[in-house]
């Protein structure tokens, strides 16, 4: 590309980041690092009635647990701060006024009440009520086109309440480009002359990000699908300042795991999953959402199933480092048609990044969440997490998967009994004791020679001697390899367990 890439992610602090969000962050990042460009964060938050305390320090947290770090934004000032909408705000009126003064804006002064009496007489006959070409200079309605420039200026000076409208051409088709989508065609007679200057002295997201992205020279904006109706007024109000458009690309949808409609909080609180990067206190309804940090996920995993929400590489490769990502990411490769989540492939995502942890961190994390291993050596519990990982998808599995190595059974599985433990089963269970009694190097693989050897030379069945002995051990007919639970939990405690079992059964 011949000039430097600039991309921005411009969320607005009224709540949590959807994971939706994070997407759209995330592919941001990956187009901008792929041609050594800038990923900027910019906050907008030109709506101050729903700006929501916290909620850009949970976007910044979350960008960084994610591990894809804005280069430009709030804490971080570059060349084209400050990086909060609020801070701009003695911005945005000069090109608002500019607007007015290229007869491509107008002021308007109807009422909140007079608008929703005209939307009302025109559902009565059937018909939709549109502020545009259609009724704008009629008489009806009042702005600065029906109003001579002394009447205007009268009411200004009277301060009167305001707005900035757009005034968006008649019979004219807009020829759009989408990185996505391709060649768009808009019909001008349908659109409205959309708000671009509140009377509270504040922008709206139309005009504050045309103003923002031509002032932080961004060469790219790749946004979610559901500002592509948008599009044609941010066209044609670069058109309007006589600037150059970034290239434009709108993300598909993350749609519910059905298939049908956007991913919403609902769907996750009704099936189980987060659609947060991270928990979320909500405290004006005291409530608290899950997020996939708290759940257990890794970020590695979480940005691997996202950047596949959309995106196909055009192989058969699933699982992607983040340096791979950078490498093969192509938005030319990105679909039109909504992607549909999958709360069971993200846990199998977080499987595999499972495997990748090194087991002492795992170790760690396992004792910080488990109450009853405060004591214990996290070297032990490391060597347990080797043997038992594989089978789980979180850390917060472990326990349900190895308990047996921290403390006694003092539950036997029903099933297993009645499977496990015959007539014979108490005999065969005193001789293993005397067995482990004779074997001085307890190691795994003795004890699987010599146990294996005495099975083999008295001719009982393995079945006989092994089930019952894991069911002595564990409690079930579950876990990792008999020997390997034998040796970690040394000779003493295994012969206890024998013996109890021994007990309880006979």
């Amino acid at each position: 590309m011949s000039q430097t890439v600039r991309v921005r992610f411009a969320p607005s602090p009224t709540g949590p980041l959807h994971i939706g969000g994070v997407r759209t962050a995330l592919f941001n990042y990956l187009f901008a690092k792929k041609h050594n460009g800038t990923f900027v964060l910019r906050i907008e938050d030109t709506d101050q009635n729903r700006y929501v305390e916290g909620a850009e320090d949970y976007i910044i947290e979350s960008l960084n647990w994610c591990n894809i770090p804005f280069d430009e934004g709030p804490g971080k000032e570059g060349d084209f701060g400050p990086y909060r909408q609020s801070e701009r705000k003695q911005l945005y009126k000069q090109y608002a006024d500019e607007l007015i003064t290229k007869g491509k804006a107008y002021y308007a002064f109807d009422t909140a009440e007079e608008l929703d009496a005209h939307r009302k007489d025109h559902e009565a006959n059937g018909k939709t009520f549109i502020y545009n070409w259609h009724n704008r200079e009629k008489g009806r309605l009042v702005n600065s086109l029906v109003l001579s420039e002394e009447e205007t200026q009268a009411k200004l000076d009277a301060g009167e309440d305001y707005v900035i409208r757009f005034l968006s051409p008649q019979d004219e088709t807009l020829h759009l480009k989408d990185i996505i989508r391709g060649d768009i065609k808009i019909d001008t007679n349908i659109l409205d002359d959309k708000v671009l200057f509140k009377s509270d002295g504040m922008p709206t997201y139309h005009l504050a990000n045309i103003v923002d992205d031509h002032l932080m020279e961004i060469t790219h904006v790749i946004r979610g699908e559901e500002w592509l109706p948008s599009l044609a007024l941010h066209y044609q109000l670069y058109q309007a300042f006589g600037w150059e458009a970034p290239e434009f690309a709108h993300l598909p949808l993350i749609l519910k795991p059905t298939g049908k409609g956007k991913l919403s909080k609902r769907d996750g609180d009704k099936l189980g999953f987060p659609v947060f990067p991270l928990a979320y206190k909500d405290h004006k309804a005291d409530t608290i959402s899950r997020g996939y940090r708290e759940d257990g996920y890794f970020p590695e995993s979480v940005v691997n199933f996202l950047a596949l929400l959309g995106w196909n590489p055009g192989t058969e490769q699933e699982i992607f480092s983040l340096e791979e990502l950078i490498n093969a990411f192509d938005l030319n490769k990105v679909n039109k048609s909504g992607a549909r989540f999958d709360p069971d492939k993200t846990k199998w995502f977080n499987h595999h990044y499972m495997q990748e942890q090194r087991d002492d961190e795992l170790a760690t994390d396992f004792k910080t969440i488990q109450p009853e291993l405060d004591e214990v050596d996290v070297n032990y519990i490391s060597m347990v997490v080797a043997l038992i990982k594989e089978r789980a998808n979180f850390v917060s599995d472990f326990w349900e998967l190895s308990h047996f190595f921290f403390e006694t059974p003092t539950d036997l599985d029903e099933k297993a009994v009645k499977k496990a433990w015959k007539e014979d089963s108490a005999e065969i269970m005193t001789k293993v004791i005397s067995l482990i009694d004779t074997i001085s190097d307890y190691s795994v693989e003795n004890l699987q020679t010599e146990i294996k050897g005495w099975i083999t030379k008295n001719e009982i069945g393995f079945g006989k001697v092994m089930m019952p002995l894991r069911l002595a051990l564990v409690g079930a007919l579950k876990g990792p390899d008999v020997f390997d639970i034998m040796f970690m939990i040394g000779k003493d405690e295994t012969k206890r367990r024998i013996d109890n079992i021994i007990n309880t059964l006979s």
